[in-house]
């Protein structure tokens, strides 16, 4: 039996492609190794929205390198197109695979193994062509719904490497959702790069979501990432379906409406207060995360301190915080003023600490209540899983089993930037 490994960079698309295509593998036996251990075939699913990205994906192509230099070196995602001649100059790497042809991957290495070099641009390009992700590398199933995005943010190489806007059949979204269902998936991930802006015919996102909660199965619909002005009144609506998570993932990147001008942002600040507001009407508690660019182009410390001070207003219960990184190619990269790296640096350093604070302040209010939390991974009296707010949950029971919901009573919170709710199942 061939071995294969995988690394994954970035967003939960990425997450998504990469189960459907390590499952593909397994299909078609081929043992799946951690990414750390000697195998025949390495796939690294690349990012490229920072430097650091870039920088960490060159540092797992060594990597693979150097646990077996004879195995077959596949990079694919958004590093692959952004910096495509340079890793094809790369004598290590077989094989260099954009995003439109990455649900051909497996086809690659078959082909491989049956003698026939196969070039990428001969692949099939399709976006939607994923199969199942049920042997893949997480308990919650990842539909995708959309790929690429039309908003060309000033900052963000994305429709570049993803492309412009394109919506998946509503049809093959719930044929995909009730295949899944029925093979025993408990929570269900909407994702794509701007999943809100889904227009297919004549339905939008509203409609994906509305007829998804409407099928039947012992399940439960969680959202990804998505952007503030995407969805209206009817989704707001929907939140309180018994099938829904309270957890959304709401991009803010800044808290000066004069930076998110300048980001091209399609919101100010005072939108984005009124969307968190009425998400929380629907329920107080409601878990909204977001992402937050430190020292964008012009970056005051006032437009820094509004940032820091809508994070502690608006509580949200996680904050991806990254620095800003030229991209080449870009509006922002031409922008003057550009950040000292030293300044990102301090000041990243003092959002983190506001934003664990605000963290820990959030979770802290679960203690004494319940939770329906999905196990991830038990040995039969401990498990650990997420509940419905997307928030970590440890605890103890009887007889416990993966991919379960079980209804825990919070006792305890860890201690750590991380803190993880403790509690014991209720019967």
């Amino acid at each position: 039996m061939k071995r294969v490994a995988f690394k994954t960079l970035g967003c939960r698309l990425n997450q998504y492609e990469t189960d459907a295509i390590a499952s593909q593998f397994q299909d078609n036996d081929f043992q799946l190794v951690p990414f750390d251990k000697e195998a025949d075939v390495y796939v690294i699913n690349s990012c490229t929205v920072t430097h650091q990205s870039d920088h960490k994906s060159r540092n797992f192509i060594n990597q693979a390198n150097r646990k077996n230099p004879n195995s077959i070196l596949v990079v694919t995602g958004c590093m692959a197109n952004n910096a495509k001649s340079e890793l094809e100059d790369r004598e290590e790497i077989n094989y260099v695979v954009e995003n439109d042809k990455k649900s051909s991957v497996y086809s690659l290495v078959e082909a491989h193994y049956n003698g026939e070099i196969l070039h990428p641009s001969k692949l099939n390009s399709d976006l939607f062509s994923y199969g199942s992700t049920e042997k893949g590398f997480h308990t919650r199933s990842m539909i995708k719904i959309q790929d690429g995005c039309d908003n060309f943010c000033t900052f963000c190489i994305i429709p570049s490497v993803r492309g412009r806007a394109v919506s998946r059949p509503i049809k093959d979204i719930l044929e995909n959702v009730k295949s899944v269902v029925s093979k025993g998936a408990k929570e269900i991930v909407l994702t794509g790069v701007n999943i809100g802006r889904y227009e297919f015919e004549s339905y939008t996102f509203d409609d994906v979501v509305e007829q998804i909660l409407n099928l039947e199965g012992d399940f439960r619909l969680r959202i990804s990432s998505i952007e503030p002005d995407g969805f209206g009144d009817k989704f707001l609506g929907l939140l309180n379906h018994p099938k829904m998570t309270p957890h959304l993932h709401l991009c803010l990147q800044s808290g000066s409406d004069s930076i998110l001008l300048q980001m091209r942002r399609m919101y100010n600040i005072k939108r984005f207060k009124e969307i968190v507001n009425k998400v929380r009407s629907v329920r107080a508690d409601f878990n909204i995360t977001t992402d937050i660019i430190i020292g964008f182009p012009a970056e005051s410390d006032q437009d820094f301190e509004a940032t820091c001070n809508i994070i502690k207003d608006l509580k949200f219960g996680h904050v991806h915080a990254f620095k800003y990184s030229i991209r080449k190619g870009t509006r922002a990269e031409r922008m003057a003023e550009q950040i000292d790296e030293r300044i990102k640096t301090q000041r990243s350093e003092l959002l983190r600490r506001i934003a664990e604070q605000v963290k820990k302040q959030y979770r802290n209010e679960f203690l004494g209540k319940e939770q329906i939390v999905l196990v991830e991974r038990t040995d039969g009296e401990k498990a650990k899983g997420y509940g419905e707010h997307y928030i970590p949950v440890e605890f103890s029971g009887t007889e416990l089993q993966k991919n379960h919901f079980y209804k825990v009573r919070i006792k305890d919170m860890s201690t750590g930037d991380e803190p993880v709710l403790i509690g014991e199942h209720i019967k």
